[in-house]
């Protein structure tokens, strides 16, 4: 009985709403409201004050200005052409590996991944190499015969840059849409499928009347993400070029030394787009379309693929997979080229630039710089991260469901939302000291821990969800605490997860790219980004795009050996951090 009553305790204990959990709860929710919110909000009360008063003047001014309302327009249609060439590519992968067997399926499963390992904004630089008028792609066309130089101009493919910023991005972001929608496949109950099979339909005519409207919950949830990704993205449009962007507009004006109200304003509109795309996303057209085809309720049929089917499934990943890695490739090549003049590949080759990245000191600097903001966000991102899975999974606390909301706010609230959201609260006061011109070290931090917090939610939740309570109970029961049960029994065995969501939360940290761009102005504080992008568009001596090729490549080896751990230890639970 005493054993009984023991167990009872252990369990109202796990589950009730105690003073502990509770006060851990408001004091990480003061945090995010602190950090996250307040920030957000004086950004945007900035632009709805004018000559001292609550005013709509600025608000008016952004309306009736057609510059501004044609880069508003222009950076809506670049999200919705992203997201639906994303669209296009990730769910014919999704399918063709949910539904199919063939040789060598699980390494085009990972493989798939690989496009992620090097911001967009990076690829930027290779892709004026390859794509531009007088680039790789058009020399090789005159090689074989397919151009003529001497009659007429060859092409520039990347024309005003909207088509270069559409598929940088596009191929940067269409793992996020494979991965929810090979997700979203596994939930599917087939019975449906089979049912409409069995009524006569035709394969393609159950699968856009059946099976497609049932991964509606997943493709919304990566769409909103990729949507609202390219709809603020400020790094890509900068190098290409394309700055007829409401984003652009916004960098421009944060970069200096004063804004004026109109630039906030700008900032609540972009705010309200993605903030009530986000909403839609997830609890609207993000929802089940019915409770009971949450999960499957058997495993789909697969179909093993013949030799013919196979070499289709390998021609398919394979031909977006190069596609995809092109750029990356390109700067690679552009980081040890040499000398690289009117010709499809360098005339000759050097490893100085690869070299001048680690040994010069303001690229030494600018490395070191993003391991202190990266591993001190990271840490807090841990601490974080791990007590409010905890909160949200295991306890039963008050007002649980609105802290899962808000540490997963930074995926509605783009980097340069959330870095104008910190220009305006260090502007004056006793916080100036720690603003963009200053030292900004501590609000770099604090922007970076802000932004890749759901990462690590995310990644924790999905092993607190895998593992029973049952085993903590047991624990209990034999005589440990609370405390002592999840350290020994739960700890290790999340311990994959937490890991996982760690190199990832550090990786992307690192390579971090609106924050960077604007929050750090001063050379001596800039991180690895700033630091390509001052490179990238210098017009000083002509080694200076193949040196941030060079600082790119170290980026993109860093990302990548992270994403492969995260993989390997995750499997196919990876997607889920990456779901709004």
């Amino acid at each position: 009985m005493a054993e009984s009553r023991k167990g009872i305790a252990g369990r109202r204990l796990a589950g009730g709403a105690g003073p502990i959990p509770t006060g851990t709860a408001l004091l990480l929710g003061g945090l995010l409201v602190a950090f996250l919110i307040v920030p957000v909000l004086l950004a945007v009360g900035s632009g709805f004050v004018h000559e001292g008063r609550f005013s709509g003047y600025w608000f008016r001014r952004v309306a009736g200005n057609e510059v501004l309302i044609r880069q508003l327009v222009n950076s809506l249609i670049l999200g919705c052409a992203t997201t639906l060439v994303c669209l296009a590519i990730a769910v014919p992968l999704a399918v063709l590996r949910a539904r199919c067997r063939f040789l060598g399926q699980g390494l085009l499963g990972v493989a798939v991944l690989g496009p992620m390992i090097l911001p967009p904004f990076v690829g930027a630089l290779s892709m004026k190499r390859l794509f531009s008028q007088f680039g790789v792609l058009n020399l090789l066309l005159e090689r074989i015969g397919l151009l003529d130089f001497s009659r007429a101009l060859p092409p520039d493919w990347l024309g005003t840059g909207f088509a270069g910023v559409v598929l940088l991005q596009s191929l940067h972001l269409f793992p996020i849409l494979y991965l929810n929608a090979t997700a979203a496949l596994a939930n599917v109950d087939p019975t449906y499928a089979q049912a409409a099979r069995n009524l006569g339909a035709g394969p393609l005519r159950t699968f856009f009347r059946i099976t497609l409207p049932l991964m509606r919950p997943g493709l919304f949830a990566g769409g909103t993400i990729v949507f609202i990704w390219s709809f603020t993205d400020v790094g890509t449009p900068l190098m290409l070029g394309y700055r007829d962007l409401a984003p652009v507009a916004i960098f421009k004006e944060l970069a200096q030394a004063g804004t004026s109200g109109r630039t906030y304003s700008l900032v609540f509109i972009l705010l309200s787009s993605s903030v009530t795309l986000y909403v839609l996303g997830k609890f609207i057209f993000g929802r089940s379309v019915a409770a009971e085809s949450a999960k499957a309720s058997l495993a789909a049929e697969t179909r093993r693929l013949g030799i013919l089917g196979t070499l289709g499934a390998w021609a398919l990943f394979g031909g977006v997979l190069v596609l995809a890695l092109a750029p990356h490739a390109g700067v690679v090549v552009t980081a040890i080229s040499g000398r690289w003049i009117n010709t499809v590949l360098p005339s000759d080759y050097t490893l100085r630039h690869l070299a001048f990245v680690v040994t010069h000191p303001a690229t030494y600097t600018c490395i070191l710089n993003s391991l202190k903001y990266a591993g001190v966000a990271t840490i807090l991102d841990i601490v974080m991260g791990f007590l409010i899975a905890w909160l949200v999974v295991r306890s039963k606390v008050r007002g649980r469901t609105a802290l899962d909301g808000l540490a997963m706010l930074p995926l509605a609230v783009p980097g340069l939302i959330l870095a104008a959201g910190y220009v305006a609260l260090t502007a004056a006061g006793p916080l100036e000291a720690i603003g963009p011109a200053k030292n900004p070290f501590i609000i770099l931090v604090i922007a970076y821990a802000v932004r890749r917090l759901p990462f690590m939610v995310r990644g924790v939740s999905a092993g607190l969800q895998q593992i029973p309570e049952s085993l903590e109970e047991a624990a209990r029961n034999l005589g440990s605490t609370r405390t002592g049960a999840a350290m020994r029994i739960t700890l290790p065995l999340i311990a994959a997860n937490i890991i996982a969501a760690s190199v990832l939360t550090f990786a992307f940290a690192m390579l971090e790219v609106s924050d960077s761009l604007i929050l750090a102005q001063k050379q001596e504080f800039y991180p690895i980004t700033k630091q390509i992008y001052e490179l990238a568009v210098s017009a000083g001596a002509p080694e200076t795009p193949k040196q941030a090729a060079a600082l790119g490549v170290y980026g993109m080896v860093l990302l990548g050996g992270t994403m492969a751990l995260a993989a390997g230890l995750l499997g196919k639970r990876l997607g889920a951090i990456f779901r709004a």
